[in-house]
């Protein structure tokens, strides 16, 4: 991209790696750099967690108000009763409304974390498009903005031509979320003066639809941002693990598993995402990504400790960078380590070392079990398990018992 912006937040995303696009580069840049912007993207209730996956878009929203502007976080408490069609293969479980106002408690959380919502000319607003999507009346929706979509084009965006292609299908439900979502942007701006949305690049049709339908009813010029969809080095989609989704929030994934996720990045992605999900100076994450060998995991500990303490605080972080270094380089237990709890009830005479692993989480079936034993990658206490006909008894849990899969995976066992 040759155009040089004026704005501190337009640069600030691209040269850190986060924009993939922006429906006018120019007039959003002039808009940001004359005064405060309110700027906005959307989330869905769907999880009472957001993962891995939606933290570029967090901490886009924390460098629109490091750099001067209003971020708004919308919380999707009337489009989650749709679901978002794009791109996925099948339709979305529908939710009772006590699913997704727990939802949105849980994922409420995490923004504070990186986001100040005050009274401040730059303080953050977190609405919900309930407000105005559940009041809406069916007729007078389809004639006042229903008649500005034409069904031709929506049938072209790539979500959703996608779907059709694959003779996959799509419901007249989900068909209907990007002309709410388009609506929503809208709304923000008639209520909110919000002149520009983000979004990940699945999210370009849902965009371009709402600043159409905003310039032809209300005559505002607004614009969408979007950034990478990001996968790792080795093709896969960020946000996930063998074990399953990275959640951002502390009761559905401890803080030191959250650190161990990101020390665990590959040397290819460590300067990358050291720019996506850090504040550290750009020069310093350049320096630290073209570390090689055994100085890579220098750049990785400290991309851990970055990310953790921004989600965790500070202390959450130290905590798990010593339980690492206590486990992995001197084979200890470690405070911070996942646990847990069995009851004396559910040992019995005896418990198999198999079910153990399967109750720890670290295997999911028995079997699995089995082969992680027979094929030399499982310890008991950092002990080389071979025997899977292993049983303990009650007076074997008088200290935690320490599992480990591999040489990265670890669960304290403890008798409640």
């Amino acid at each position: 991209m040759t155009y040089h912006p004026k704005s501190k937040f337009i640069s600030v995303m691209i040269e850190r790696g986060f924009l993939a696009d922006c429906t006018d580069y120019q007039g959003l840049d002039e808009a940001l750099s004359v005064g405060i912007v309110p700027g906005y993207i959307g989330f869905d209730a769907t999880a009472e967690s957001l993962h891995v996956g939606s933290l570029i878009q967090i901490m886009m929203l924390r460098w629109l108000q490091k750099t001067g502007h209003k971020p708004i976080t919308l919380m999707g408490g009337g489009t989650t009763k749709v679901g978002d069609p794009s791109f996925r293969a099948e339709e979305r479980p529908l939710l009772t409304e006590k699913q997704i106002d727990d939802n949105i408690s849980g994922i409420k959380r995490v923004f504070e974390r990186y986001i100040s919502y005050d009274d401040s000319p730059t303080g953050a607003l977190m609405l919900n498009n309930a407000e105005w999507l559940d009041k809406l009346n069916y007729l007078e929706f389809l004639r006042d903005i229903g008649m500005h979509f034409s069904v031709n084009r929506m049938l072209s965006f790539e979500s959703v031509k996608s779907r059709i292609d694959r003779e996959q299908s799509l419901s007249f439900l989900e068909f209907n979320y990007m002309i709410l979502q388009a609506y929503d942007f809208l709304e923000l701006n008639r209520r909110y003066g919000c002149v520009f949305q983000m979004g990940g690049s699945d999210q370009w049709g849902n965009i371009v639809n709402g600043i159409d339908l905003t310039r032809r009813v209300l005559n505002h010029e607004i614009y969408g941002l979007t950034s990478q969809l990001l996968t790792t080095s080795d093709g896969k989609k960020m946000g996930k693990s063998l074990n399953g989704a990275i959640w951002l929030n502390p009761e559905m994934l401890s803080p030191y598993e959250f650190w161990q996720f990101w020390r665990n990045t590959t040397d290819a992605d460590t300067g990358r995402f050291l720019k996506l999900y850090t504040e550290l100076p750009l020069e310093e994450c350049e320096r630290l990504g073209l570390l090689e060998g055994s100085e890579i995991n220098t750049a990785k500990v400290i991309l851990a400790n970055e990310v953790t303490s921004l989600l965790h605080g500070r202390a959450a972080s130290k905590a798990a960078e010593a339980t690492a270094r206590e486990v992995f380089d001197k084979g200890g237990v470690g405070n911070d380590l996942p646990t847990v709890k069995v009851s004396a009830e559910e040992i019995g005479n005896a418990i198999s070392v198999v079910q153990l692993f399967v109750k720890s989480g670290l295997v999911n079936t028995g079997k699995e079990a089995k082969r992680l034993i027979a094929e030399n990658g499982a310890k008991i206490n950092d002990t080389p398990l071979t025997d899977a006909g292993l049983v303990l008894q009650v007076k074997d849990f008088d200290t935690p018992v320490k599992l480990s899969k591999g040489k990265k995976k670890h669960v304290l066992l403890q008798l409640q």
